[in-house]
């Protein structure tokens, strides 16, 4: 009964620990990949690497295995190598105006990819017992070219979220402000009677009396009450 209960006991610290790895992989892929927007080549390489380094030390650090920073580095530059795959981004950097856009999205997905892949490696091996003095980069390999294939694809999911999130957060933003205009023009003074400052011909086009208007407060003509008349009143002839 006892044995039963230390093995759910286990398990249930294993189920822990895998989220938490999870979590960790996936803000710093999304770390990495803002870092990968650097339009600047060589800068966005390093902070990516900063980001993958800490990702590893923390995963390290969730299974109580010694990290160093020498050693977390080695073990990730033995798997990954140079990347030609990355390095390509890079180079697509330096070409001015166009280079930089189209280098900087490629860069994006592909440090996420990177990283995912890093991630799901160093789990996996930390889960199994391994620490780094036991890291063999060989027999990795193909484990990490798998996710990295994997890990494209969430990258330019999350990349998809993203954008569509900040398309609706604008949407919201121009909904609200306009919101904001109908209630104030709704609760404006109605006006009676123009006030003497008034231009004797005013544009016919609403806009245009409104820019009128706003000039004349502008120039101290018109008071800011004498302003919010005109305008419901330009508002209110529509």
């Amino acid at each position: 009964m006892i044995k039963y209960i230390y093995k759910k006991m286990i398990m249930s610290e294993n189920k822990g620990n895998k989220e938490k790895a999870d979590t960790i992989i996936r803000n710093h892929m999304i770390w990495a990949m803002g870092a990968g927007l650097i339009p600047v080549p060589i800068a966005d390489f390093f902070a990516v690497s900063a980001i993958q380094l800490d990702m590893v030390r923390q995963i390290a650090k969730l299974h109580d295995i010694d990290f160093s920073e020498t050693a977390g580095k080695a073990s990730i530059t033995a798997l990954t190598g140079s990347g030609l795959a990355r390095l390509g981004a890079r180079a697509v950097k330096f070409i001015p105006g166009v280079g930089s856009i189209i280098g900087g999205i490629t860069m994006a997905v592909l440090s996420g990819a990177s990283t995912y892949a890093l991630g799901e490696v160093f789990k996996k091996h930390f889960e199994t017992g391994g620490t780094f003095l036991d890291f063999d980069p060989g027999r990795l390999k193909k484990f990490y070219d798998e996710k990295f294939e994997k890990g494209k694809e969430i990258a330019k999911e999350i990349k998809k979220e993203q954008e569509e999130e900040a398309s609706t957060t604008k949407t919201q933003t121009v909904v609200v402000s306009s919101e904001e205009f109908v209630e104030e023009v709704s609760t404006a003074p109605k006006a009676t009677k123009a006030p003497k400052e008034a231009p004797s011909e005013t544009p016919k086009d609403p806009l245009s009396q409104l820019q009128a208007v706003a000039k004349m407060m502008e120039d101290g003509f018109l008071t800011e009450e004498e302003f919010l008349i005109m305008k419901g009143k330009i508002l209110n002839e529509e």
